[in-house]
C-alpha cells in the first residue's frame, strides 16, 4: 500500500508485510528522519500553545492519562520503578510520579528539555546505559514502539533492564482495526514515515510471544478511534470532519467490542 505523509512533506511512502505475518514495515526510511518531525504542531514534542486544538487534546489527554497509570496501579507493587521510554514532555510521567519511582528516556532535546522543567522528582535521560540492568518493574511506550527502527536491538536491552517478570507496556495502532479498514491510505495512524513500523493485533502476537516475552494481556485506549478518525477526515479534506471522526470512531469502538480490533491497543508483556 501507498502512503502520503499529509501530516508534512506529501511525500509518497509504501507499507511492506516483514517476515512475520502481520507485522508491517514503511520504505523507504530516510536517512534524516529528525526533519519528519520538525513541526510545530507535533504536540509531545512542544510546550503549550494555549490554542483551542491543543487545550482539547489535553483535556481528552487526561482521560487518557488516568487509565494508563490504572493500568499500572493493577499490575504493579506500590512504589515500583517505571522508565517511560520515549517520554516527549513528560506529560505521563507528571501524571505518576508521586506513586511510583520514575524514570524517562527521550532522545529529543527540545523535548527532555521541557519534560526537565515540568517534572520535580524524574530524571530524563539520554542514555540507557545509565540504569543498572534488572533494576526496572516495568518500562513503557506510549506510541513510541512504531517510531523505533532496531527494534530487535531495544527489545534486548529492554529485557536485560528489567527485573524477572518485569512488564513491557506497549500502546501501538492497529491496521485491522475498522477506522484503518475504512480509510485506507488516509489512515492518518499510518502517520508514514515516522511510524517506521505497523502491527496488527496477531502481528504483535506473533512477535512476543517468544522464549524472552510472554504476551499477558491486551487492552483498547478506547480515544484513539475519534482523534484518527477525526484526523483521516481532515486528510479527506471533509466538512465537518471532527463530526464525521466521532460517528466513524464510535462505529469502530462499537465493532471492536466484538472483535479485540480497536483503534489502538495496549499490549502488557512480561519478561521471562
Amino acid at each position: 500500500m501507498k502512503i502520503k505523509d499529509h501530516f508534512l512533506t506529501q511525500e509518497i511512502f509504501e507499507i511492506k508485510e516483514t517476515e512475520t505475518k502481520g507485522v508491517f514495515r514503511t520504505t523507504p526510511v530516510p536517512s534524516n528522519l529528525d526533519k519528519y518531525y520538525d513541526s510545530v504542531d507535533y504536540i509531545s514534542h512542544h510546550q503549550d500553545s494555549g490554542s483551542l486544538k491543543e487545550k482539547l487534546y489535553k483535556y481528552l489527554q487526561g482521560f487518557n492519562l488516568n487509565y494508563k497509570k490504572d493500568i499500572l496501579k493493577d499490575e504493579l507493587p506500590p512504589h515500583a520503578k517505571v522508565l517511560d521510554y520515549g517520554c516527549g514532555a513528560g506529560e505521563f510521567l507528571k501524571f505518576i510520579e508521586n506513586d511510583f519511582r520514575t524514570l524517562g528516556f527521550e532522545p529529543n532535546d527540545a523535548a527532555r528539555n521541557f519534560a526537565s522543567q515540568k517534572l520535580s522528582k524524574t530524571k530524563i535521560l539520554s542514555d540507557l546505559n545509565t540504569i543498572e540492568n534488572e533494576s526496572l518493574d516495568a518500562i513503557t511506550l506510549w506510541h513510541v514502539f512504531e517510531h523505533i527502527d532496531n527494534q530487535e536491538d531495544i527489545l534486548y536491552i529492554f529485557h536485560n533492564k528489567l527485573k524477572d517478570s518485569g512488564l513491557l507496556i506497549i500502546a501501538v495502532p492497529n491496521p485491522a482495526s475498522f477506522d484503518a479498514l475504512h480509510y485506507k491510505e488516509l489512515w492518518a495512524a499510518y502517520d508514514v514515515p515516522r511510524h517506521i513500523y505497523h502491527f496488527t493485533k496477531s502481528g504483535m502476537e506473533k512477535l512476543m510471544n517468544t522464549e524472552n516475552w510472554k504476551m499477558k494481556k491486551i487492552k483498547p485506549l478506547l480515544l484513539d478511534s475519534f482523534y484518527i478518525s477525526m484526523l483521516s477526515e481532515k486528510y479527506k479534506k471533509s466538512a465537518f470532519f471532527w463530526l464525521k471522526g466521532l460517528v466513524f470512531g464510535s462505529i469502530s469502538n462499537f465493532k471492536a467490542s466484538k472483535t479485540g480490533e480497536y483503534s489502538s491497543l495496549i499490549y502488557v508483556i512480561e519478561k521471562k
